[in-house]
């Protein structure tokens, strides 16, 4: 089995309305996601968690604030690119608001 790691992308601003969001705002939000992890199983590795105040490290030294959106990750676990995307079908981020995006890189083995 192969690893992927999915990145999820929304709007800064979707992410602030949730800072604000009550206890149980939050829970019902996560409903539909505790049903996409019901569903991968055991190939969901790790469900991740929300990302926040990324920062861009320059060979120089300085760092920047983050233009990429990211809010969040999960890992999981898959024969193939077309298996891990099939997981990631009706997946709840890309009904959550207008401009979220998923990615699903494979993580490669490091040499020997």
């Amino acid at each position: 089995m192969k690893t992927f790691i999915v990145i999820y992308h929304a709007p800064a601003d979707l992410m602030r309305q949730n800072e604000v969001a009550s206890p149980e705002e939050m829970k019902k939000g996560m409903e539909p996601w505790m049903v996409w992890a019901e569903k991968c199983g055991e190939q969901l590795l790790d469900m991740g968690n929300p990302l926040m105040g990324g920062i861009k490290l320059n060979q120089d030294g300085s760092s920047v604030p983050s233009d990429k959106d990211v809010v969040g990750y999960s890992i999981l676990k898959a024969e193939s690119m077309d298996e891990a995307k099939s997981l990631m079908d009706e997946h709840p981020h890309l009904k959550w608001a207008e401009g979220c995006e998923i990615e699903v890189h494979e993580a490669m083995p490091l040499p020997a």
